[in-house]
């Protein structure tokens, strides 16, 4: 199923009923301001198992990150100290992933890492389903097919592509081939992991 969404204005029934597959336990692929990826409710266990397996990782040994609406949402599941808590301050909304150290409230299959990767994507899309689920999204990037590059970037033959296995595609328009910028901010002071889409001065 592909869900047409406009980034400046999107339709609040079609997040509604986007949202009512995510609380379904439904897989969806949306639109971040770096790649598309693949979304579930962070709170069901077995949404993220099966993302999991779409993607042929071990949830306990890969990082798996997820998008929150704001900063308060991510220090109810994150340590943040007062440096971090700026920096985040500074490059959200944008395309980074940031990797902190995890509090309690992380969900079962996170606190196994103690640590997580979080980010706000500069995306309306991204940030409406996150408002209206209540809870955040997981979310890991799609393939990406260096050989046919469409298939990462063009909605429509992303549908075609993962049709019966994900619930429903967002076409959220063309999307991008390079990743978000990943700093991990798990030690004394942060460090850029990966160059991505990002730019920070650390």
């Amino acid at each position: 199923m592909l869900i047409r969404l406009y980034e400046e204005n999107p339709n609040s029934k079609e997040i509604e009923r986007i949202v009512g597959i995510l609380k379904d336990g439904g897989i969806i692929i949306y639109p971040t301001d770096s790649l598309y990826a693949f979304g579930c409710d962070i709170t069901n266990a077995h949404a993220v198992e099966k993302i999991c397996k779409i993607k042929n990782i071990d949830p306990g040994k890969m990082p798996l990150s997820f998008v929150c609406s704001n900063i308060s949402h991510i220090s109810q599941y994150s340590q943040l100290d007062n440096n971090t808590f700026k920096l985040l301050k500074e490059c959200l909304p944008g395309p980074f992933t940031f990797l902190l150290n995890g509090n309690s409230n992380l969900p079962k299959l996170f606190k196994k890492k103690k640590t997580v990767g979080v980010r706000i994507p500069d995306n309306g899309i991204a940030l409406a389903l996150v408002e209206a689920l209540g809870n955040p999204i997981l979310s890991t990037s799609i393939f990406i097919d260096e050989d046919e590059p469409e298939y990462s970037t063009n909605p429509e033959l992303i549908e075609e592509n993962y049709a019966g296995q994900v619930d429903c595609v967002i076409d959220g328009g063309g999307g991008s081939l390079e990743p978000s910028t990943i700093i991990d901010c798990t030690g004394d002071k942060p460090y850029l992991k990966r160059k991505g889409k990002g730019e920070v001065i650390l």
